[in-house]
């Protein structure tokens, strides 16, 4: 019952706009500021190899995909990682506020958040997670009071009509013929 208020309720694309501000603008500002402030990933990268989330009662890593992951991939390639962290940040902010495509970047918000947790750092990271859930659930809902209300309807067609077939026996009921030399 709850899950289709917020997905369905006027009331609640209201309070999901407050809420979609509030955390886009959050994940705008932070992005704006690494993007102009010359961030640079390779110290959290490598504090996040040194000192991986660990089990304490077997000293066992708890994440040793993403460790790996981190050092054989992240670390290697910081410099494609320093643009794609600022820029999701940037981006993800940028749809929540505006309204585009807000479930994708509901999404690709808590896929960020996640991936800072997997490294250890808690921070804000939880709040933005819970929230984020709350977004990502409400789907369209999310964005009613934004670009999506247009956007959307375009691309269901748009995706709808791409999948018809586009010859003269479509909706015919008959099977497409082929003329023969």
């Amino acid at each position: 019952m709850f899950g289709q208020w917020l997905r369905e309720n006027k009331y609640a694309a209201g309070i999901l706009l407050v809420i979609r501000l509030f955390i886009g603008y959050e994940w705008l500002t932070h992005g704006w500021q690494k993007l102009t402030g010359g961030f640079d990933a390779t110290g959290f990268l490598n504090n996040a190899v040194t000192k991986p989330v660990i089990d304490k009662a077997t000293n066992e890593l708890i994440y040793p995909t993403f460790t790996a992951f981190i050092q054989n991939f992240a670390l290697p390639n910081v410099k494609i990682i320093n643009f794609l962290i600022p820029l999701g940040e940037f981006l993800v902010g940028l749809g929540l506020i505006l309204g585009v495509l807000t479930t994708a970047a509901a999404f690709f918000g808590l896929m960020m958040n996640f991936m800072f947790m997997f490294a250890g750092t808690v921070s804000t990271n939880p709040w933005f997670i819970l929230i984020g859930v709350i977004l990502f659930m409400a789907g369209a809902n999310t964005g009613r009071f934004g670009v999506d209300y247009y956007l959307m309807p375009y691309l269901r067609q748009w995706f709808t009509n791409k999948n018809k077939p586009t010859d003269g026996a479509a909706g015919t009921g008959k099977k497409p013929t082929t003329a023969h030399a």
